[in-house]
């Protein structure tokens, strides 16, 4: 079930981990308190102490958790469930099961970053004119995310309907040539 992903695919994937690292840095600095662009009543307001910190981090490190997951999609672990997880290790991820919640992932962050488009547009009292410049640089790159992501899973989706196995252990390739999984003998059953 290893098929090669493209190439595009490999590396738009390792975008989608990326994608999060400069706000991620961003917000680290806003926990460490450095004021990081805003105002001294903006910082002061938005409260980057105590929970407030711990917020910050963990939003950054999920963001990039989560950016993370995109590499599964171009990766052995992606398609098979690694064999030191126990009672599951070796088993075929079903392809559904790993492509909807990256489809839905994809559309729910491009929905939520694609308004940052317009982040020029709009006021920031709470920011430094600098500060605005520089966060608003930082931001635009979450705006790829969820295209990314989208594009990676067509990708997966594809490379894997074109080789998965159907109901009765065959392999269906795209060219319609059916083979034995796994060194499997096919099954005499046909569809």
């Amino acid at each position: 079930m290893n098929s090669t992903p493209p190439r595009w695919a490999v590396r738009a994937a390792h975008l989608c981990a990326l994608v999060t690292l400069p706000t991620g840095l961003w917000r680290l600095l806003l926990a460490t308190g450095h004021q990081a662009g805003y105002t001294d009543a903006g910082y002061a307001a938005m409260d980057f102490t105590g929970w407030g910190a711990g917020y910050v981090i963990g939003l950054s490190l999920v963001s990039e958790a989560v950016g993370l997951l995109a590499l599964g999609l171009v990766r052995p672990w992606g398609e098979v469930v690694p064999g030191w997880v126990p009672l599951l290790g070796g088993r075929l991820l079903p392809r559904l099961a790993v492509v909807v919640p990256a489809a839905l992932g994809a559309l729910v962050l491009t929905v939520l970053w694609t308004p940052l488009v317009a982040w020029w547009a709009l006021p920031h009292s709470d920011l430094t004119v600098r500060g605005n410049l520089v966060v608003g640089l930082l931001y635009l790159p979450l705006v790829a995310w969820g295209p990314l992501l989208a594009a990676v899973t067509v990708s997966y989706n594809r490379r894997r309907r074109s080789a998965a196995p159907d109901y009765y252990g065959v392999i269906l390739r795209a060219d319609g040539v059916a083979g034995a999984p796994s060194g499997r003998a096919p099954s005499l059953i046909t569809p």
